[in-house]
């Protein structure tokens, strides 16, 4: 099941499970003792806070193999349905796609030596 969205021309698509997820060089992650964290893209000045849960998932999708793995590593942690989860996932995803405080890394599959 796809979780994530990608913005393309206005319409929102989303990514597959597989796809990974990873923060680029230009931006900073700064977390808080609360558990709160910011994010700022050196390059467009953007400002991003994020709560405790968005913190959580956040850390999961930088450091998960894949969307799909992030997803059910969170939902382990949470009390929440599954379709609320993903659907709360991929909004994030989609605004941190948006404002370039993720970027999408296709993982390889079955991929040998070049």
């Amino acid at each position: 099941m796809p979780t994530g969205l990608r913005q393309t021309e206005n319409v929102t698509m989303p990514l597959a499970s597989s796809t990974r997820l990873r923060a680029p060089e230009t931006v900073i992650h700064k977390p808080f003792d609360d558990g709160e964290s910011v994010l700022l893209h050196l390059e467009t000045e953007t400002y991003f806070g994020l709560n405790r849960v968005g913190t959580r998932m956040w850390t999961v999708l930088t450091q998960a193999d894949s969307i799909g793995q992030a997803a059910e590593l969170l939902l382990a942690e949470y009390e929440v349905e599954p379709d609320v989860l993903r659907r709360d996932l991929d909004a994030l995803i989609d605004q941190l796609l948006q404002h370039r405080l993720l970027v999408m890394q296709e993982t390889e599959q079955g991929a040998g030596g070049r």
